[in-house]
């Protein structure tokens, strides 16, 4: 799935996206015009060039610069050139949204596919990365300076193939760093011909931008010396360049420049102390602001609160009030789009609308603290119903919806759980909101972040509610999947007594469930049966369909091992569940349960047409934990046929695999036994040097690779 969206080229403090459907986190490396055509790169040629041979000399290279004038395009743009030197590819992580730096190692190993099974997501980064060759590239590091130059040195010093290109408004201050200021568009003289004005990058942006406003705009021996002149007084930025092209929709140039002249002289009479290129960009967005009408200006602001942008119902139902009617949000965000203060992006479901840092940042100091709180008690109420509408844990047709949904919301959804976190009367529907998204952080992988969220906000809400029982076996059941018995223990305990209180009845089921996943984890397989069955009998009484498919996989694949006949009913009801429901991403848990259980009945067959099925689509979803096991799973298969090359290359497809979730099959009980067997049997069939090349083969492939292999070679 690709997306096509509107934004402003120029501007590299900007928020564009990948829409990879495995990796949304990672973004691509073209820009689109407001048309919806790719854009053109302008300019830069020298900076280009200098920042290539520093990136090749250098392992960092960071490019510094005011708000506005270029950093993000241009390292997108050197990323784009340089990429094939990279075997292992190029990786973008956008921190702009990001405001906590405790999140900035989950989220960079969130957008390299990696599942953070362990707390520690540094130390799971530099193993990752330790024998990778790849460009990583951080953009925005400037409100997480000191996280970022923490990460990036502790990576460097691990991982001695990885080169890192970073973009801040300062420098990162880590040993060896390579700086390049970026500097504004070059800028011509007004008395010069024409043909050498239009030589000039601020120029060539101007007219590129201006012919899309105005069809047919060119510059000429009439209009040059003008442009040359509205070119001079934006200093070369280009955010204010494409701010000022804008208005070319409504103005000639002359009357454009005329406006420009008024506006920075009345702002230049101050005597700020404000650097010349910062208050030219300032004074631009103050003439930009002052053009829009009060409904837009109330709106920009308004929408200063979505780091991640906004849809149009969304835009409706939160910033609607107050001065503005819902009915006329749809032009006012046309008339922003307009003047170049959003950007749309085209999705096949209608529009989302993002605006750029720089514009945020400025909408946000124009809102009014009445103004502001209103707006915050919307804005959390409302992403605590995108959580509770778009639940991955219950068993429902449009999961893989309700999943992508989640992941475009990210950025606005964390944003919303921090405003509670710092409002005591919302902190509750916080709360909400973290343990909605349980489902969501399970299949992400990200589990610790959600463990962030959720211990904050215990902290903060005591009350013995329904809400606080959900919080803690969740935490309690992330921690288990981290490998952290000792942190889930205490919770479950106190979640098992708040349970039993009145009024907190349904929270029950869940407590004894994850109870047993921990006795199971450690070392009472028997008494964690018990449990698990008691917490399906709980879920099935209450009439609670998607209990009991958690429930049923748990118990089916612990007990694939020990009783199979078992199990393999067990997963055959689980199955029939999912495809009755229509749950797609639990009818990959499905179909490895069943696997599990089919395996260890013999049937070789069946195990391949299973587990394959259930990679296939969770490589989809880059469900990294599930993915792991199935690939595990299909090396036992090809051994069991004799194909012992195809085994341990599948082997090695799953040792880099649970390298990147760090985990290890040794870790499962329904894995260990045969992991090694049939590892020990491909040993012994193809000798040591033939094994360790297929396995090292297997190891090498990314994702995608391995599981088209494993499932159709």
């Amino acid at each position: 799935m690709s997306d096509t969206d509107q934004r402003h080229p120029d501007e590299q403090d900007s928020d564009e996206r990948h829409s990879d459907r495995r990796h949304p986190e990672r973004r691509h490396l073209t820009t689109v015009d407001h048309a919806g055509e790719p854009s053109s790169f302008v300019g830069r040629r020298h900076e280009l060039a200098l920042a290539r041979r520093m990136l090749s000399q250098a392992r960092l290279v960071t490019l510094t610069g005011t708000g506005g004038v270029g950093k993000t395009r241009l390292a997108l743009r050197l990323a784009g050139s340089v990429g094939g030197a990279y075997k292992d590819g190029v990786e973008v992580v956008e921190l702009a949204t990001l405001e906590s730096g405790e999140l900035l190692g989950p989220a960079v190993a969130a957008a390299l596919g990696l599942c953070d099974e362990d707390s520690d997501s540094a130390t799971l980064l530099m193993d990752y990365l330790s024998d990778k060759r790849m460009l990583l590239v951080l953009d925005n590091c400037e409100h997480l300076q000191d996280d970022c130059a923490q990460l990036v040195d502790r990576l460097l010093r691990r991982a001695p193939y990885l080169r890192v290109l970073a973009t801040s408004r300062q420098t990162l201050g880590v040993y060896g760093e390579q700086v390049l200021a970026v500097p504004s568009l070059s800028v011509p003289d007004p008395a010069h011909p024409p043909r050498d004005i239009a030589r000039h990058d601020s120029v060539r942006l101007f007219v590129d931008r201006a012919s899309v406003v105005c069809p047919g705009f060119t510059l000429d021996a009439g209009n040059a010396a003008c442009v040359a002149r509205l070119a001079q007084r934006l200093e070369g930025i280009p955010l204010a360049i494409e701010l000022a092209a804008a208005r070319l929709r409504t103005l000639p140039p002359e009357r454009l420049l005329s406006e420009l002249d008024a506006c920075l002289d009345v702002g230049g009479d101050g005597g700020s102390v404000t650097l010349p290129r910062h208050r030219t960009l300032r004074e631009t967005m103050d003439w930009s602001f002052r053009l829009c009408s009060p409904g837009e200006q109330r709106l920009w602001a308004r929408l200063s609160m979505f780091p991640g942008g906004a849809e149009l119902d969304t835009a409706e139902e939160v910033c609607a009030g107050d001065g503005i009617d819902a009915g006329e949000v749809f032009d006012l965000l046309s008339g922003l789009v307009d003047k170049s203060i959003l950007a749309g992006e085209r999705r096949p479901d209608g529009f989302r609308y993002r605006m750029l840092e720089s514009l945020r940042a400025y909408g946000a100091q124009a809102l009014e603290p009445a103004e502001a709180r209103a707006l915050r008690s919307r804005f959390i109420r409302h992403f605590r119903e995108v959580a509770e509408r778009n639940r991955i844990d219950q068993v429902v047709p449009d999961q893989l919806e309700r999943y992508r949904a989640l992941q475009r919301e990210q950025p606005n959804v964390r944003a919303s759980m921090e405003l509670g976190l710092d409002d005591p009367e919302l902190a509750s529907i916080g709360m909400e909101t973290a343990t909605a998204l349980w489902g969501y952080w399970l299949i992400a992988g990200t589990f610790t972040e959600g463990r962030y969220w959720l211990c904050r906000f215990l902290d903060r809400v005591p009350a013995p509610t329904c809400t606080r029982g959900t919080a803690l076996w969740v935490d309690a059941m992330l921690a288990l999947r981290q490998g952290d018995p000792g942190a889930a223990t205490p919770r479950l305990e106190e979640c098992r007594v708040l349970a039993r209180r009145p009024g907190n009845e349904e929270v029950l089921p869940y407590a004894i469930r994850t109870s047993g996943v921990l006795a199971y984890t450690t070392g009472d397989p028997g008494r964690g049966m018990e449990l698990l069955e008691e917490a399906l009998a709980r879920h099935r009484a209450a009439g609670d369909v998607s209990g009991v498919v958690f429930a049923l996989y748990y118990l089916a694949a612990y007990g694939s091992v020990e009783d199979p006949d078992t199990s393999a009913v067990l997963g055959e009801e689980l199955l029939e569940l999912c495809e009755t429901h229509h749950a797609v991403v639990c009818r990959g848990y499905a179909q490895l349960s069943l696997g599990l259980a089919a395996w260890n009945q013999g049937d070789v067959p069946r195990v391949e047409a299973l587990v394959s099925a259930a990679a296939a689509f969770t490589e989809e979803v880059n469900d990294r934990w599930c993915l792991t096991q199935c690939l595990e799973v299909l090396a036992w298969a090809a051994g069991a046929r004799d194909d012992h090359r195809r085994a341990a290359w599948l082997l090695g497809a799953a040792h880099s695999m649970w390298q990147a979730i760090d985990a290890s099959p040794r870790r499962l009980s329904y894995h260990a036994v045969w992991h090694e067997r049939c590892e020990e049997q491909a040993f012994q069939a193809l000798g040591e040097r033939a094994f360790r090349a297929a396995f090292l083969e297997g190891a090498k492939q990314r994702v995608a690779n391995r599981v088209v292999h494993a499932i159709s070679a």
